[in-house]
């Protein structure tokens, strides 16, 4: 009984001392495991070493025209960043960055704005777009320059440099006040020289042509020189975005507008695809990506021309003589006329004690010779036997008044007013004088020439509410899908009634007498019709009234010309294409619309033939 004591402590013994053996050999394993055979990987994790994570920037979408030619693209970017966190002093990392390239004292104060804003791990631009000899100096320079580093990243590119600005905008650096918009922050935005979209097509899609970031492992050493690239997971680049205008004849429209302040829209009249958008003079969207300088800007803001307002559609005109053609359905609809009410034009008409003008002595005129020679007395006539709530609710029916919602920022409402609309807004009552303005589409009427193409459109496609559109694919979110074929309602119109307008519209361009016969095209195949107008920008005094002979212009400063109108369509034996032209002060849409909307829908019918 006296060894049982001992036994039992012998065996615990023997036990404990089995399982710290086991605990030593299970140590050593693990260490044998840490220090040799993961002695690669740990090591990158000493003090001399780190890796960082880095967050990549996707690939830009490209924007394409209709045939796929790119009117937006990227191309490579060198770059010089530094992360505050691994500068000891900014200052003296600046002044040594600018012995090595220029550094502007505004460069500088943004530099130190993006340090202040952003955290410490979150690398700051400095400077971008270096040539090869920059980026091989600060290379040589790296171990002196803590936390600065060259990053390669894509510059966005507008290979066409002012065509087609006004529609696919341009990309800028985020702001601040951007950053703190957002409802759910994106990490791209705080990268270094990261840009969204400003203007135009590239704000309206930018989600979907943004992409979504990607990220790397980078192992650096101590004074932040990278080692090598452990890991890299790719983004999603950003989805290609293909728009329905052609860009050859968007470069002929351009052309053709010359030095003109300007814009022209061709659309589909049947599928509402907007061919040419183009509007003069125009800008380098390139300027704003690099970064306009104030001496750019000033230049920009203050050109008399508006080089930066895309008139197409946020221009807004009296729509002139071109609105006849709503005054001329709304009272065929309404029963008030038919297409042979007459009126004997003597060259002046008297409404109350106001004398109202035409330009000529037309004598006796129907709609259609009225029309042809856009006769004043004969819509004077129609205008105050019509009245302006009727003549207004067509115009409305015809997309006048109301955004289309074509995918681009500032586009305009313009105005069709009414007898409700002067009362709200001037506590007055409508005038039957005013009656006469609006059927020389004067007065309170404004209109874009987008709206002006759409109206033609839907003029001569039967009456079919054709709606206009500038991408051929659906953007949602991220998503960018095929269009779906259009299906257009009809828009329940007499097709006597349309039959008529375009008739006298015929009559326009190709019978002589008409106001754009000098203007017409002589191909019978494709010969177009339309409808001039001219808007005046000013009141006339009486003496500047001329029963004939016109208006003196040439001795008017620009300012004070009127602008010139025109909507047009082709071919007039099967209409396909619908054409509006305003040029700023042009004078008139005889002289300066009309042989502008000639010469595009010419262009149009050899690149687009309909078969016969």
């Amino acid at each position: 009984m006296n060894d049982l004591p001992g036994k039992i402590v012998g065996r615990r013994a023997l036990m404990l001392g089995a399982g710290q053996g086991a605990l030593l050999a299970a140590l050593a394993g693990r260490l044998y495991y840490l220090q040799v055979d993961q002695r690669a990987k740990y090591a990158t994790l000493s003090d001399d070493n780190r890796i960082n994570m880095r967050l990549l920037a996707p690939p830009r979408g490209r924007i394409l025209d209709r045939n796929g030619t790119a009117m937006a693209v990227n191309e490579a970017n060198y770059r010089v960043q530094l992360v505050p966190e691994d500068v000891d002093d900014i200052e003296d990392t600046l002044d040594s960055l600018s012995a090595i390239f220029p550094l502007s004292d505004h460069e500088r104060v943004r530099i130190r704005r993006d340090v202040r804003r952003k955290r410490g791990f979150v690398p700051v631009l400095v400077k971008e777009n270096l040539s090869w000899e920059d980026v091989a100096r600060i290379e040589l320079n790296t171990p002196d320059l803590p936390g600065v580093a060259i990053d390669v990243g894509q510059s966005r590119t507008y290979p066409l440099t002012g065509l087609g600005a006004h529609l696919l905008g341009y990309v800028a650096a985020v702001s601040e006040a951007e950053l703190q918009k957002q409802a759910v922050p994106d990490p791209l935005l705080e990268l270094p020289g990261f840009r969204i979209g400003k203007a135009g097509v590239e704000k309206v899609c930018d989600l979907a042509l943004r992409g979504k970031g990607g990220a790397c492992q980078v192992e650096v050493n101590a004074v932040g020189r990278v080692i090598r690239e452990l890991k890299r997971e790719e983004g999603e680049a950003g989805a290609d975005l293909a728009l329905t205008i052609d860009l050859g004849l968007q470069h002929f429209a351009a052309q053709r507008l010359g030095e003109e302040s300007a814009s022209v829209v061709v659309m589909d009249v049947h599928s509402g695809e907007v061919l040419v958008m183009a509007s003069n003079p125009s800008f380098d969207p390139n300027a704003f990506n690099r970064g306009l300088t104030p001496e750019e800007w000033q230049d920009l803001s203050t050109n008399p021309r508006a080089p930066m307002t895309n008139k197409a559609v946020a221009g807004q005109y009296p729509p002139g003589s071109t609105f006849k053609t709503m005054v001329s359905l709304a009272a065929l609809e309404g029963g008030v006329i038919t297409p042979e009410h007459t009126v004997n034009c003597t060259g002046r008409t008297l409404v109350g004690n106001t004398v109202f003008y035409c330009d000529g002595r037309h004598g006796t005129q129907d709609l259609r010779g009225a029309l042809q020679v856009s006769c004043d007395s004969y819509f004077y006539d129609v205008a105050r036997r019509t009245g302006i709530d009727t003549i207004a609710a067509m115009a409305k029916r015809f997309g006048l008044g109301a955004r289309h919602d074509i995918g681009l920022p500032g586009e305009g409402a313009g105005l069709v007013p009414n007898r409700a609309w002067k009362r709200a807004t001037y506590g007055v009552s409508w005038t039957p004088g005013e009656d006469c303005n609006v059927g020389l589409g004067q007065g309170y009427l404004q209109v874009t020439p987008l709206q002006l193409a759409v109206m033609a459109s839907r003029l001569v496609n039967g009456g079919k509410a054709v709606r206009p559109y500038l991408t051929r694919d659906v953007v949602d979110g991220h998503a960018v899908h095929p269009r779906p074929a259009p299906d257009f309602a009809t828009m329940g119109l007499s097709q006597h009634a349309l039959a008529a307008v375009m008739d006298g519209m015929n009559a326009v361009t190709n019978v002589p007498g008409g106001t754009a016969y000098a203007a017409r095209i002589l191909d019978p195949a494709t010969a177009m019709g339309g409808k001039t107008g001219t808007a005046q920008v000013r009141h006339l005094a009486a003496g500047e009234h001329k029963i004939e002979g016109g208006r003196r212009y040439d001795q008017l400063p620009w300012k004070m010309r009127d602008h010139g109108l025109f909507i047009g369509y082709a071919p007039v034996s099967a209409p396909r294409f619908a054409c509006a032209v305003v040029v700023e002060h042009g004078g008139s849409g005889v002289g300066a619309a009309a042989p502008i909307a000639r010469d595009v829908l010419a262009e149009v019918q050899k690149r687009y033939p309909i078969a016969i």
